[in-house]
């Protein structure tokens, strides 16, 4: 089935996009990543040849897989460009009203055939597929950052998107050398929808003194057996995102179990959003 998509276009080339187009060019997959400025597109270009450069040193490929992965990638500020493809992933930032106007211009130039994907890690896929007139042909794949590195797929079915789509795609993704789940439409689909309220509950044992937030660490990743804590993973993620995420659930659910922590808001209003503001849970000033 994965030879029926020889050729994925991705609109956005930031972290998620490029890391989806190193993914399928070092398959053998042909690429067109389109943004909508020629920096931008640059950009993603020079990010996957240093990520592929990084696994040369490891000794994980050669200089002429480098070579052949980064020939079957073309960038392109024109969505025309994309009129060959039989997939098309939008990978563009996680805004409704943005991924709504490129889908229905996407739904609009594509052929009738070709399947549109969704990249998104929150937005409902029923409600972006409505915005297109080949609803059938249109699925969530929720890839994991760092896209080359993480195994993980989600593959989120709307109320509308056929078998055929679906296992379309799910071949992809395995040739890919990914190990996708499927997942009905819901708010934060299988991994966030666990993910962020666990974190969230982490917040609330902070606030309620029960443990330092090193022992509240350690004791899930020793006695779970998770590679990172989950308040140090709030601090990568963003305090910012995980209470925006809690919010949504919280709205959408309409469950008093999704309320956010109120250490987590406090945090948030006081600008400590994690390591990208030089301080979270944990402070990264001095590191």
């Amino acid at each position: 089935m994965s030879n029926s998509i020889q050729t994925v276009g991705i609109v956005g080339a930031g972290t998620m996009g490029n890391g989806i187009a190193q993914a399928c060019a070092t398959k053998g997959i042909n690429v067109v990543m389109v943004d909508i400025a020629d920096a931008a597109v640059q950009k993603g270009l020079a990010t996957i040849s240093g990520s592929l450069d990084r696994l040369i040193k490891k000794e994980k490929i050669s200089e002429a897989d480098k070579a052949a992965a980064l020939a079957l990638v073309k960038g392109s500020t024109s969505y025309d460009d994309l009129k060959g493809c039989q997939l098309v992933i939008e990978a563009a930032t996680e805004n409704p009203e943005i991924k709504n106007k490129i889908l229905k211009q996407l739904d609009e130039l594509l052929p009738a055939e070709t399947i549109i994907a969704s990249n998104t890690s929150s937005i409902s896929i029923t409600e972006l597929a409505a915005q297109t007139k080949r609803a059938d042909k249109f699925i969530g794949m929720h890839f994991f950052n760092p896209v080359p590195m993480m195994a993980l797929v989600e593959l989120i079915r709307g109320i509308q998107t056929s078998d055929a789509t679906h296992d379309a795609v799910k071949a992809l993704a395995e040739h890919l050398g990914k190990s996708p789940i499927t997942v009905k439409n819901a708010p934060g689909f299988v991994v966030n929808r666990i993910l962020v309220p666990m974190i969230n509950e982490a917040f609330f044992v902070l606030a309620e003194g029960l443990a330092t937030p090193e022992d509240i660490d350690a004791g899930m990743k020793l006695g779970c057996n998770h590679p990172i804590g989950p308040l140090a993973l709030a601090d990568m993620i963003g305090l910012d995102v995980c209470l925006a995420v809690m919010e949504v659930y919280l709205e959408q659910f309409g469950d008093s179990k999704y309320r956010p922590c109120y250490l987590l808001k406090e945090m948030v209003a006081a600008g400590h959003l994690g390591r990208k503001t030089g301080r979270g849970v944990y402070d990264y000033s001095a590191k």
